[in-house]
């Protein structure tokens, strides 16, 4: 922590200097996430020997006319939050980067995020929520070679915690813009990638793939109201990795086909996605395949189901399961979701005074159709097949406005859940939720929000119910309080008091509470955190 300051103060102090000689612009940001855990005897759960944890992120930028450098400090006191991947433990620079752009030239050095297409083939981010930061450590050069045609290649190492991986990644991309160098009215995109992962092997098989290649090609068409896109990736021979064991004599491919469409006028909109996923788990160290904090992962491979914003509906999630197993009989997965939004007009009789606003999911995902060997850790699969049913829900939303102080959300979702896919044991469940949720404004920016919340299901651990209260004292200040009962099965309460203030840049926010164990997911991405119980603060700021 000492060291921690240090660097603070010292940056503080050079964004002083920069900003006095007028020589570019300086910016950063600093974001502290904490947690004082206790034992709970009510959840059976113990305090780590650690008992106060907390995750630090400091970040520098400096511009000056065609350059930016950008320096992250990050802090892991003594170690990460529960749940987190302990390669994050201790101090030090997470990532740094020196960029130049110069007309249609773009040139980075260090730490940098990108993504092709959609992100199957390739795609680096951060998400802090979920302890993730994939980055490439390398160089990468973009280049516009017009208004409508630009290339990007990069090369580099991921980062894993404050290590980089074993495996180099190696990776070009394409776009081109149709519509823009033909002078269409019909918009036409069309983009191609190639990925390469190389790591050397030990194995005594001259054939054994060190090189493994993934390609994609896309193309999206917007016409009128409609738009249409579709991605196929096929993923060369890797070996294969059970349990974290690899295989030295089986080799498989994969492959994925993605689909999206949708149409837009006023008052109604329609997105369809279908997507069909086959041993796609792609990753800069192989045997990292599949783990539990994503680290290692080259490509992105979201959940498309609905983000949920309640306790109850957020309970059984879908996590994506676009890996092999022959023990568990995964050979990938096949399905997507179609999301309807309606708004009524005003002075209708569904819209009323103030119009009335209608949302509908459904989303379904199953298992491919696959015959696998056991013995011998192998499979054979069709991409397009369909067999066991892994996740359904449907849900809908109506949000109504009956003055111009009060509003209300009534949400219905029905959710089937293959807890044994998912999860790796249980059940298969089914579940209603149903939540109303209402918001009056007072003068001064003051508001009161609650809302009541129930989930019957008949498996794991059956009924749940839910409350919210939640008061604005201003546009800056609010506290809530909540509580998450399952009265069903094992009678626990997961209650949370806090509050949060803002100011300018400034966020500040603290709760006391339990943490339910299980997924949470963030962008259709998903990890397991186990539950606790204690004291978080929330620090964020920006300059």
């Amino acid at each position: 922590m000492k060291k921690f300051l240090i660097a603070l103060v010292a940056l503080t102090t050079m964004q002083i200097t920069i900003a006095q000689d007028n020589r570019g612009t300086f910016s950063g940001g600093f974001e502290s996430n904490s947690q004082w855990y206790q034992d709970d005897d009510g959840l059976g759960t113990f305090a780590p020997q650690d008992q106060l944890r907390s995750n630090n992120y400091f970040t520098l930028r400096y511009s000056y006319d065609k350059f930016t450098a950008g320096i992250q400090y990050e802090l892991f006191a003594p170690n990460p939050l529960l749940g987190y991947f302990e390669g994050f433990e201790g101090n030090g620079i997470g990532t740094y980067y020196l960029n130049f752009k110069h007309k249609g030239l773009d040139i980075t050095g260090g730490h940098f995020y990108d993504q092709f297409g959609s992100g199957l083939v390739y795609r680096s981010w951060e998400d802090r929520q979920l302890g993730i930061d994939n980055s490439i450590r390398g160089v990468r050069v973009k280049y516009d070679f017009t208004n409508f045609l630009n290339a990007t290649a990069f090369t580099g190492n991921q980062r894993v915690g404050f290590e980089v991986s074993e495996g180099t990644v190696t990776g070009i991309n394409t776009e081109l813009d149709l519509s823009t160098a033909l002078d269409l009215e019909t918009g036409i995109q069309i983009g191609a990638s190639y990925v390469n992962r190389f790591q050397s092997s030990t194995s005594p098989d001259l054939n054994f793939p060190a090189d493994v290649g993934a390609y994609s090609a896309r193309a999206d068409l917007t016409f009128n109201k409609f738009f249409l896109g579709a991605e196929y990736v096929y993923k060369e021979q890797d070996a294969f990795v059970l349990d974290g064991f690899v295989s030295n004599n089986n080799y498989q491919d994969g492959r994925a086909l993605l689909l999206n469409t949708g149409y837009a006028t006023k008052g109604l909109g329609i997105n369809a996605t279908f997507r069909a996923v086959e041993n796609m788990g792609f990753y800069s160290d192989r045997e990292a395949s599949g783990n539990a904090f994503l680290t290692n992962t080259i490509n992105y491979v979201p959940g498309y189901t609905k983000q949920q914003d309640y306790a109850v509906s957020n309970i059984y999630v879908y996590a994506p399961q676009p890996f092999v197993s022959p023990g568990e009989g995964k050979a990938g997965e096949i399905g997507g979701q179609i999301d309807v939004y309606y708004t009524a007009k005003k002075g209708s009789t569904l819209g009323g005074k103030y119009g009335t606003k209608f949302e509908f999911n459904y989303a379904n995902w199953s298992g491919l159709d696959a015959t696998f060997d056991v013995a011998n850790n192998t499979y054979q699969a069709s991409l397009l097949s369909r067999n066991e049913k892994y996740f359904e829900e449907a849900s809908i939303a109506v949000k109504k406005r009956f003055s111009r102080n009060f509003s209300t959300i009534f949400t219905a979702v029905h959710t089937e859940y293959n807890t044994t896919i998912i999860e790796g044991s249980g059940d298969f469940l089914r579940g209603d939720a149903f939540i109303v949720d209402a918001l009056y404004k007072l003068d001064g920016g003051q508001s009161i929000r609650m809302d009541l919340q129930h989930l019957s299901a008949d498996a794991d651990r059956g009924n749940w119910a839910a409350a919210t209260a939640e008061y604005a004292f201003s546009p800056y200040l609010s506290m809530y309080v909540t509580d998450l009962y399952n009265y069903d099965e094992t009678d626990i309460h997961y209650y949370s008091v806090g509050g949060s203030y803002t100011k300018g840049r400034t966020r500040v926010a603290m709760n006391y509470g339990r943490q339910r164990g299980g997924l949470v997911c963030v962008g259709g991405v998903c990890r397991f955190v186990p539950e606790n119980t204690g004291l978080t603060l929330n620090i964020s700021t920006n300059f």
